[in-house]
């Protein structure tokens, strides 16, 4: 009995294997994928500018920090810290008075050494006149000459000391060398100045304005090949202001490379006549070098990047993705520029990648919060494709 219930269980084994073996070996039915939402955009064929972006600073057209040349009290200010002045105009006034009785006493002085000189010379004369008749010796005539072209000499130095004393009291009145914008007060009234030492102000030119920037010494080469063309065009965006970049042109390009740091000073100069450029400001700078023809351009955001650099995926006709391998040449503001891997009107995906394989089914829509469809049919750019929504994005 025990033998055959043995029996009929190693049969209900044997048949469960065997089953089980069948079943195994049945080919499992692949999987179903379904169409995976994204945002597109066209690739396009156009002119794209070829560009350097580098970051600036902003620098006065002129910087003139304004000195005394003459010792004296600080008599006054004729100015507002910040304001605008014009060249000539008076900045500051040194107590005169010194400098007044100065060229007075200079003035008597000459006078003085004029009626000598006149003295000395009539009695040159005379000497001359009684020489013929021979009534003095010769050297006696010679020592009056001598007195006189001294007493000449003695003139030119007392004029030379009247101009000193008459530039000196000039010096008083400090007028501003350019047209600027003036700095803070460095002194105030009342205070005593010294020659060539004390700063008085600084005098910004801030109309035109330069802006300088530096860019790798591997650009150099692309840079004089251009350069040599014609005024090279640079825009600056300051940091915090959504306005239009300001254009400038390129007129500087130093001659030696920083050893220490491999690059190289560039300096651009801007009318500034609304003065948005400020002297000290940190600007973002876009130098443009040429234009290139028939570039072709797609979305910013449908290029990625992987383990094998960047890529797109590609919406074929047959609505599925093929992953592509692209070749980027430069990334201009949402657009990029490619140099291989897609060609002018092909789509390529926007958003929606994390869901994407090659080979996946895509369905075009509009936004990924909604169920509707739609045909990309705008050029590419990332600004131009609709926005997708919080927790959609890549």
């Amino acid at each position: 009995m025990k033998r055959r219930k043995t029996i009929i269980i190693i049969c209900i084994i044997v048949v469960v294997a065997v089953a089980y073996g069948y079943l195994s070996k049945k080919k499992q039915p692949l999987p179903v994928h379904h169409s995976v939402p994204v945002l597109a955009g066209k690739a396009v064929q156009k002119t794209m500018p070829v560009i350097i972006e580098a970051i600036g600073t902003v620098e006065a057209y002129n910087s003139v920090t304004i000195y005394a040349r003459v010792v004296g009290q600080l008599l006054r200010i004729h100015f507002n810290e910040g304001q605008d002045v014009k060249k000539g105009q008076p900045l500051f006034t040194i107590d005169p008075a010194p400098f007044q009785e100065k060229l007075r006493m200079s003035e008597a002085k000459l006078a003085q050494d004029m009626a000598q000189l006149k003295y000395n010379e009539d009695e040159a004369k005379r000497y001359a006149f009684l020489l013929e008749k021979g009534a003095v010796a010769t050297s006696d005539y010679e020592n009056k000459q001598t007195l006189a072209l001294t007493q000449q000499a003695t003139v030119r130095a007392s004029k030379a000391d009247v101009d000193t004393a008459r530039l000196n009291l000039e010096y008083c009145y400090i007028r501003s060398p350019l047209d600027g914008r003036t700095g803070a007060h460095l002194v105030n009234e009342g205070a005593m100045i010294k020659e060539n030492d004390t700063k008085l102000v600084v005098v910004n030119q801030i109309p035109p304005i330069n802006v300088r920037f530096s860019i790798p010494e591997k650009q150099l080469p692309e840079v004089r090949r251009y350069v040599t063309s014609g005024a090279m065009k640079v825009k600056v965006s300051p940091q915090g202001i959504q306005e239009a970049p300001v254009e400038g042109k390129l007129t500087f390009i130093d001659n030696t490379v920083d050893k220490t740091t491999g690059m190289i000073l560039l300096k651009a100069e801007f009318k500034n006549s609304d003065k948005l450029l400020w002297p000290g400001q940190f600007v973002s700078v876009v130098l443009n070098l040429t234009e290139e023809q028939n570039a072709v351009v797609v979305p910013a955001k449908a290029v990625q990047i992987g383990q094998k650099g960047h890529f797109v995926f590609v919406v074929k006709p047959d609505k599925k993705a093929e992953l592509r391998n692209v070749a980027v040449s430069r990334t201009i503001g949402e657009e990029t520029v490619l140099s291989k891997g897609v060609n002018a009107g092909e789509t390529v995906v926007t958003d929606g990648h994390l869901k994407l394989k090659d080979g996946f089914p895509v369905e075009i829509r509009e936004s990924l919060t909604s169920g509707s469809t739609g045909t990309p049919t705008k050029p590419a750019s990332g600004g131009e494709q609709t926005k997708s929504a919080p927790g959609n994005k890549k």
